[in-house]
């Protein structure tokens, strides 16, 4: 664990020292800002049933740029240090496969659950500076930060793998949200075929937008944990692969 930790710990210099980390970070919490902005100029304008969270998170600019965090926080990963020759250096070094892996993606992972606490201190305010009651519930404050870190938790999974396939970042960074614009497109299927035939259920299942929405309204599901837990095990099990054939290939 001492060698796991010492490698989580670089990575994540990388994230904080670094004028990158603090570009992404500053980049996620303006665009946030917009869209909570947005949202409430759609409450002062009309009346909205829904409440502030689910407006906020469910709109095209929320995918817009919740999309493009990923390639951001992960294309460097392996990518950079496989073209700079570092990754020969740290795989022959007497370090296992996965303590490599698995500090990459948990430095990620705690990179990524970092950028939220502007949005959450944006929502914050919105009592501090108005002293309105909330216009939402604890349970769909909870539910949406839940389901953001499992949709973090697999789609950081997919950028790391796309990383680790590659030694460009620019290939590795279109993987990945091409990846993903992909799931994302495939909860549109029951949308515009509807839901009589017979692969709609499994459609429904792997939509984002839907999991989305139920946490957003407060409302836990089981199943989008499993199966958002589940890819990004098989992810991280696949990336495991890559590296340790590309360790023992040297």
């Amino acid at each position: 664990m001492r060698l796991f930790r010492i490698l989580t710990i670089k990575e994540l210099k990388g994230y904080f020292l670094t004028p990158f980390g603090w570009v992404v970070l500053a980049f996620v919490a303006i665009m946030q800002g917009v869209a909570l902005s947005t949202a409430m100029k759609g409450f002062r304008d009309t009346p909205v049933k829904d409440s502030l969270i689910y407006v906020t998170f469910h709109s095209p600019l929320f995918w817009f740029y919740f999309l493009f965090i990923f390639p951001l926080i992960t294309m460097r990963l392996f990518s950079e240090e496989e073209r700079s020759g570092t990754l020969e250096t740290l795989l022959t070094a007497p370090v296992r496969t996965w303590q490599v892996v698995f500090s990459k993606y948990t430095a990620a992972m705690i990179f990524y659950t970092t950028l939220w606490i502007p949005a959450l201190i944006q929502f914050k305010m919105f009592e501090w500076a108005t002293d309105l009651p909330p216009a939402w519930t604890a349970g769909a404050l909870g539910g949406i930060f839940t389901i953001l870190m499992l949709m973090g938790a697999a789609f950081t999974a997919i950028g790391c793998l796309a990383s680790a396939l590659t030694s460009s970042q620019i290939i590795a960074g279109i993987f990945t949200i091409g990846m993903l614009v992909i799931q994302y497109f495939l909860g549109f299927v029951t949308i515009i075929w509807g839901e009589s035939f017979v692969g709609a259920p499994f459609f429904q299942y792997l939509s984002s937008q839907a999991h989305l929405h139920y946490f957003a309204s407060g409302l836990f599901d089981t199943r989008p944990v499993v199966y958002f837990l589940s890819l990004a095990v098989f992810v991280i099990f696949l990336t495991y692969q890559v590296v340790d054939y590309r360790r023992w290939r040297r």
